[in-house]
This record gives C-alpha cells, structure tokens and sequence, in this order.
C-alpha cells in the first residue's frame, strides 16, 4: 500500500468525530495538529482546554481551496489569492473581519489565520466535511512542536477522540507555515517567515 494512499475507514472515523463535536489527532502539511470543526464552539473550547492555551490566542483554520475564503472572510483582499497561488510552502495567512466561525476561533480583533492545506489526507477530510478545521500544533502550550508523531505526548494523544492513522510513520520536517497579515486593503507583513 502507497503511503500516500488514504485509508477509507481512517477518513470516515476522523469525520464521525469531527460531526459529533470531537477532537482528532492529525498530520497537516506542516507538522501533526489537533482539529476540530471550526464553526462548533464547545468543540474549539476543548481544544483550548487540551493544550492549556490561553483563549486570547486565535488557532488557525484549514480550508481546502481559496474559494472557500469569501465564506468565512469579509473582504478578501485579490492580492491574497496570488500569494496562495505562488506559495512554494506552507501559508496562512491572518485576514481581517472572519464570519462564519465559532466565536471562540477568532482573535478578540476579529481576524482568523487561514491556510489553504496541500496534504493527501487533509484535503479528503475537507472535501468531505465541508466545513473548515482548526489546526493548532499537537503540544501543550508552552511546550515545543512535535516534528513527528512519536513526538506527540501522551497527555495530548490521551485527549483527543480519534488518532488519524495516515502519516505516523512518516518524519515531517516539523516546520510550521510561514505567517502573513494581510488588510482589507491588500497591504500585507510577515508575522512568521
């Protein structure tokens, strides 16, 4: 079996979790993150409960494709699409005005962090969910980012509601995305290279 080929039972119990309001356990195209429907409140505060986050910190949301953007971005500035399209890496990028999440989910200012993922077993989950996912690093706040799955802890392995079995075995590079803001206005600055 390919390692790149996504498991059909893997997919639909990370997707019955994630429609009942659970946490998974899953590789992105950066490092290994815990997710939650972005749009179900008590789902959001879970997860902040698990890492031990301060909820003034914003997560990032995983979307599958820029079209998406306009539903959960007022405003989406045309620039933003080219830099999505000429990325050569991992981006998310943080817009102002987010609509359509849960509350929690969104910095107190009103802006979101979106990354359009590039991942095999993301973009499935997504196509299939059609709603988008919180990604936040698989660690404890305060602790450092797992660059594999043999990293994660096993507070945060114990605290979740599925484990995703596609990419354990894989060594990531265990890099996260580079960061940029960008305003209504189409004026944007680096946060993270």
């Amino acid at each position: 079996m390919s390692p790149h080929l996504v498991n059909k039972d893997d997919l639909n119990k990370a997707l019955e979790t994630l429609k009942n309001g659970g946490l998974i356990l899953y590789p992105t195209d950066t490092i290994w993150g815990i997710g939650c429907d972005a749009t179900n409140e008590a789902a959001v505060e879970k997860v902040f409960a698990l890492k031990g986050r301060e909820k003034t910190k914003s997560l990032i949301v995983l979307l599958h494709n820029d079209n998406q953007l306009a539903s959960y971005v007022n405003d989406v500035p045309e620039v933003a699409y080219e830099l999505i399209e000429y990325a050569d890496k991992p981006l998310t990028i943080v817009y102002s005005n987010a609509k359509n999440l849960a509350k929690n989910a969104v910095a107190v200012d009103g802006s979101i962090g979106i990354r359009i993922v590039r991942h095999p077993f993301c973009e499935q989950l997504l196509q299939r969910f059609r709603k988008p996912l919180i990604s936040t690093s698989a660690n404890i706040s305060g602790e450092p980012s797992p660059t594999c799955f043999d990293d994660i802890s096993p507070v945060v392995k114990g605290g979740v509601d599925y484990i995703v079995g596609y990419g354990q075995h894989e060594k990531g590079d265990g890099k996260s995305s580079t960061v940029m803001k960008i305003d209504p206005s189409g004026k944007f600055a680096f946060l993270r290279k």
